[in-house]
């Protein structure tokens, strides 16, 4: 009885442990990926959702809140009524938070980049760049493309791995469904141009909603593992000035606890834009992809940690309580 007991404390660890392990054996599927089917399923209810040129601003915010709606609450409620199976529902819980997390995935992208610098092959490394992040990245140099690469391994930390376990400790297989369904979403609508700066409005403000907590505890997490100092200052000086209210956090802090300097001008969708700066020290290069990955692999591992003995500390109190 007691085993049972202690093995029910630890569900939520063990689950999350689970779910890490399976990536780090399987990797990200290449095929039939749930999300590459959330996608496809977004794009027609945009198609169906979106309305008339000619449709006013007001329709459009109407138009994007209803396709929201549509495409996140059946799921929601799916995962949260699969979850109540006793057996079934841990099982449906972990491979929800697999399919959620991509930790192994924006490694090997990231070592896709270094492996190209490694041998001089700035075009390949342009290209494998390129896969990891939307600016243009056909007239990078060497240090752009690193600089590329280091911001996405640092974003995606947040977007892909923490923010998705955050909210299955907080709410289970439901909370990482809307979490990454809504993060898809973002991605796909969350822009600031004449066709999503009105329908993808819903898409974009519930996103920030739903990563304000997870990107400040990533932030965090990047500050304590890496040079603290520098990287809380990074976070409290220059994250207010980045577009973003929660790429800003995590980027400076990253980039303070890696002693690098990112932002600066990237070129998206055809236009330039000219980012604020963020970090410290010299420019980002070659050898910094890999310690950006290290960085958010070290957090990975205390995240896992801390939750595993906050989750003992709280059984226990409630024990003895």
């Amino acid at each position: 009885m007691q085993i049972a007991q202690y093995l029910s404390n630890l569900s939520v660890p063990l689950m999350l442990l689970a779910a890490v392990l399976l990536d780090r054996l399987l990797g990200e599927p290449s095929r039939f990926h749930p999300l590459a089917g959330f996608g496809w399923l977004a794009r027609r209810i945009e198609n169906i959702f979106y309305g008339p040129a000619q449709a006013a601003s007001g329709a459009r915010y109407v138009r994007g809140v209803a396709a929201v709606c549509m495409l996140l609450i059946p799921f929601v409620a799916l995962a949260a009524l699969l979850q109540q199976s006793a057996i079934f529902g841990t099982l449906f819980s972990i491979v929800v938070l697999y399919f959620a997390i991509a930790p192994r995935s924006l490694r090997e992208h990231a070592e896709r980049v270094a492996r190209a610098f490694s041998v001089g092959d700035l075009p390949a490394a342009r290209q494998a760049v390129g896969m990891m992040v939307s600016r243009d990245t056909r007239h990078l140099d060497e240090e752009g493309v690193a600089r590329a690469a280091v911001e996405s391994v640092l974003e995606n930390g947040n977007d892909a791995i923490f923010a998705a376990l955050f909210w299955f400790v907080v709410a289970g297989a439901p909370g990482v469904v809307l979490y990454r369904l809504s993060n898809t979403l973002d991605a796909m609508w969350g822009y600031r141009n004449a066709r999503y700066d009105y329908f993808g409005w819903a898409a974009a403000r519930l996103d920030d909603v739903l990563n304000f907590i997870p990107a400040r505890l990533t932030a965090l997490s990047y500050a304590l593992i890496g040079h603290t100092h520098s990287a809380l200052r990074c976070w409290r000086q220059q994250a207010p000035a980045w577009e973003s209210p929660n790429a800003g956090p995590v980027m400076a802090a990253g980039a303070g606890a890696l002693r690098v300097q990112l932002g600066g001008a990237a070129i998206y969708h055809g236009e330039s834009s000219q980012r604020p700066l963020l970090g410290c020290g010299a420019a980002a290069g070659a050898a910094d992809i890999a310690r950006a990955v290290q960085l958010v692999r070290h957090t990975l591992y205390a995240w896992l940690v801390v939750i595993t003995l906050g989750t003992l500390l709280m059984a226990g109190w409630q024990h003895y309580a």
